[in-house]
C-alpha cells in the first residue's frame, strides 16, 4: 500500500492573486469608471425590464412564500426583502433574463454584469446591518469593475466550455471574491471564498444548446451570485481554504473537471475587462449575433417587399458564433430562438427589427420565419475568427447577403463592431439612455432613479442600502 503525503501546501497562486486583486486598493481611471456607471445603469434596466416578463416572475421571490427578512436585501422593481442569497438569486436572474446585459467574449464567453445580483444583494444588506461606515455605490462600481476583471481576464485563455461547463463557473468565482470583501473579510477569508467556489460542483453547458436549450440558461448566473454569496458568507464564519483546489493531482479542479488543462492567464488584473465590455444596445440578442441582426436590419428595406422571391440567404460568421448558436431544425422555446442565429437574423430581415416579444410563441408562429431559416447557409469567415480573437481588435464579425429568384441580389453587408463596441462607445450612450428610460417607465421611483443616474457624483456618493431601496417597489 501507499499513502498519500498529507503535507498542507499554500493556497494555488491564482487563487492567491484573484484575493489579492479582490481586496486590494481601487483599480481603474476615469474611463473604466465611467463605463461602469454605464454599465450599473444599463444592468439596472435590463432587470427592470425582465421584472414584467411572466415567466420571470415564476422564478422570483423567497425561497418559499413569505420566507422575508427584516433588514433584508432588495430585489430590483419588487417589495421583497430576503436574505442576501436568496436576493442574490433574485437580482442576478432579472439581470440576465432577457439575455440583454454586457458580454464578453474570448476563448469563454459571459456577461461579467451578472456579478451584479451578489455585489448589489451582499452590499444591501451588508449598509443595513453591519457597524462602520456604510458601503455606497461609489465602492459598488469599484467591486463591479473588479468583478469583470476576475471574470474576463480568465475567460481570456480559458475555455471552459470545451470542456462542457457554463461560463457561470466564473460568475460564482467572481462573486465569492466580491462578497467576501463587501462583508469585511480579509485576504485569507477571500482566498476560502474563491477556493470553495473553484470546488462546487459546476453547471453544464447542455441547458444552452440543442437539443436541451431551456430557461434555466436565463437564471444559471442568479444561481452563481446566490452561491458565491453563500460561499462567502461560510468564509466569513470561518470556513477554512482548500489550498490546491485547482492543482490537486487527480481530486483538484483541473484534473477533475477540466479535463486536464490548467488555468492560464496572460494578463495581469487591473480594469482592462471594464474598459472594453461589449453592450448589447438596440435588441436582445447573443452577443455573437448582433452584428448579423445590424445586417438584417440594414437589408430590410430591400427585402421587405420581396419576401416570397427570396431563393437563398449567404451568412458569413466567426467560429464561435457557428459552434454555439448555428441551429437547423424545430425551435422549441425562447431559449432556443434566442440562442438561434438564423432565426435572429430572419428576424431581421423580415420586421427590420428584433425585440423580446419576437422570441415569444405568438411571434415565432409566423411561417416566414421559419421559411427564411431554411433558405439560409452559413460559413465562417476565417478572417472573422482571427480578428474576433484579436487583442487590438475583439471584433465580432457577420455578413449577410440575400439572393433572389430572378439572379438579383442585395449588397453584401458586413458589420464587424456592434453598436455596444469600445469602438462604438460615444455613438452607444445615448441608444444606452433611451433604452434605460423606456425600461424605468413605470417604476414608481422613475424620475428619482433618472435624476440619480444623470448625476454622477450624487450617485457616487448615495449609500448602498438607499440605492437599492430606492430601487425596489417598497
Amino acid at each position: 500500500m501507499t499513502a498519500d503525503r498529507n503535507e498542507r501546501p499554500e493556497a494555488d497562486a491564482e487563487i492567491a492573486r484573484i484575493a489579492a486583486f479582490a481586496a486590494g486598493p481601487a483599480v481603474g481611471g476615469d474611463e473604466a469608471r465611467n463605463t461602469a456607471r454605464l454599465c450599473l445603469m444599463d444592468s439596472v434596466g435590463c432587470a427592470l425590464m425582465a421584472a414584467k416578463n411572466p415567466q420571470c416572475q415564476t422564478r422570483l421571490g423567497p425561497v418559499v412564500p413569505g420566507a422575508e427578512l427584516p433588514n433584508g436585501a432588495r430585489v430590483i422593481a419588487k417589495p421583497w426583502k430576503l436574505d442576501p442569497v436568496q436576493a442574490a438569486f433574485n437580482n442576478g436572474a432579472l439581470v440576465r433574463w432577457l439575455d440583454f446585459n454586457d458580454t464578453w467574449l474570448a476563448a469563454e464567453w459571459g456577461h461579467p454584469s451578472d456579478n451584479l445580483g451578489a455585489i448589489l444583494s451582499v452590499a444591501d444588506f451588508a449598509a443595513q446591518n453591519m457597524s462602520g461606515k456604510k458601503p455606497t455605490v461609489s465602492d459598488i462600481l469599484n467591486w463591479m469593475i473588479k468583478a469583470h476583471e476576475i471574470q474576463g481576464v480568465l475567460a481570456l485563455e480559458n475555455a471552459f466550455n470545451r470542456a462542457g461547463l457554463d461560463h457561470v463557473v466564473l460568475v460564482k468565482v467572481a462573486s465569492a471574491a466580491l462578497s467576501a470583501v463587501i462583508l469585511g473579510g480579509n485576504e485569507k477569508q477571500v482566498v476560502s471564498a474563491v477556493s470553495h467556489a473553484w470546488a462546487d460542483g459546476q453547471a453544464l453547458r447542455t441547458y444552452r444548446h440543442a437539443p436541451n436549450t431551456g430557461a434555466r440558461k436565463s437564471w444559471a448566473a442568479g444561481d452563481a451570485c446566490a452561491r458565491g454569496a453563500r460561499i462567502a458568507l461560510m468564509a466569513l464564519r470561518g470556513e477554512g481554504e482548500i489550498p490546491s483546489v485547482l492543482t490537486a493531482p487527480v481530486w483538484g479542479f483541473c484534473d477533475a473537471v477540466f479535463r486536464g488543462k490548467q488555468i492560464v492567464r496572460n494578463r495581469e488584473y487591473d480594469s482592462y475587462v471594464m474598459e472594453n465590455i461589449l453592450f448589447k444596445v438596440s435588441f436582445p440578442a447573443e452577443f455573437h449575433a448582433q452584428t448579423a441582426v445590424e445586417c438584417a436590419i440594414k437589408l430590410h428595406p430591400q427585402v421587405r417587399d420581396r419576401l416570397g422571391d427570396i431563393a437563398r440567404i449567404e451568412m458569413e460568421t466567426q467560429e464561435s458564433a457557428a459552434r454555439i448558436i448555428s441551429k437547423v431544425g424545430p425551435l422549441h422555446n425562447y431559449a432556443d430562438r434566442d440562442h438561434c442565429l438564423q432565426y435572429m437574423t430572419a428576424v431581421g430581415l423580415i420586421f427590420g427589427e428584433l425585440t423580446e416579444g419576437h422570441y415569444e410563441d405568438k411571434a415565432a408562429a409566423d411561417p416566414r420565419i421559419d421559411e427564411m431559416r431554411e433558405k439560409m447557409s452559413v460559413a465562417e469567415n476565417p478572417q472573422y475568427s482571427k480578428d474576433y480573437l484579436d487583442p487590438e481588435k475583439r471584433s465580432i464579425a457577420n455578413s449577410v447577403q440575400v439572393f433572389f429568384a430572378d439572379g438579383s441580389a442585395t449588397d453584401k453587408v458586413a458589420v464587424e463592431y456592434p453598436l455596444g463596441h469600445r469602438r462604438r462607445r460615444e455613438e452607444s450612450v445615448p441608444h444606452l439612455w433611451n433604452k434605460f428610460r423606456a425600461a424605468l417607465a413605470g417604476h414608481p421611483n422613475a424620475e428619482k432613479i433618472d435624476a440619480l443616474f444623470s448625476s454622477p457624483e450624487k450617485l457616487d456618493a448615495t449609500a448602498a442600502d438607499d440605492f437599492a431601496g430606492m430601487l425596489a417597489a417598497e
